[in-house]
């Protein structure tokens, strides 16, 4: 059996291209995303748990978020991870609910914010990267196990290429994206 698969290539490369996008998203841009509290993870019945999973995370305006606190008794716990996650963001505790006003970004953390981006883009594409070495070496083994001719590795070798061209095509209209839209509030 051939260890080569081009479906498990193009899955692992389309991971890559997701988590970029994930990663994308909690970047602030200066308008509320409720995407920006994915990574915020809070301290409840004693263990650590994703703020999403004890409250909900809405935008009720452009420039706030709302986190409604499903128990009383974990708003506190709910304002410490918030604090502790370093997304610049002052919870206004009301009642159950935190309300998070999104402050201006200055023209310098919004630079950050962009090479930032680029950084997560290019560990992107070097995961792809790897994927594809992973693949021309998978490649390189069957030919030598007499499992595929040299002829279909170069046409192997050839459709992994192209998956690495379309996905770090993918990944740097992404970023591309996202610093326009970080850099133009």
């Amino acid at each position: 059996m051939a260890k080569y698969e081009k479906s498990d290539i193009e899955r692992r490369m389309q991971g890559a291209v997701e988590s970029l996008k994930g990663d994308l998203s909690g970047l602030r841009t200066g308008r509320a995303n409720t995407s920006l509290l994915d990574p915020v993870v809070v301290e409840v019945y004693g263990s650590m748990m994703p703020l999403n999973q004890i409250a909900t995370v809405s935008a009720p305006e452009p420039r706030m978020l709302s986190v409604q606190v499903w128990d009383k008794a974990n708003v506190s716990a709910a304002e410490k991870g918030i604090a502790h996650a370093n997304l610049g963001l002052n919870p206004i505790i009301d009642g159950q609910t935190l309300r998070l006003p999104m402050p201006d970004l200055t023209e310098e953390r919004r630079r950050d914010l962009a090479k930032l981006a680029g950084k997560y883009a290019e560990q992107a594409k070097i995961a792809i990267r790897n994927v594809r070495r992973d693949g021309m070496e998978a490649l390189k083994d069957d030919e030598k196990k007499k499992e595929i001719s040299e002829d279909d590795r170069k046409r192997s070798e050839d459709d992994v290429q192209k998956l690495t061209d379309k996905y770090v095509a993918e990944c740097d209209d992404a970023a591309a994206a996202k610093e326009k839209e970080i850099l133009t509030q």
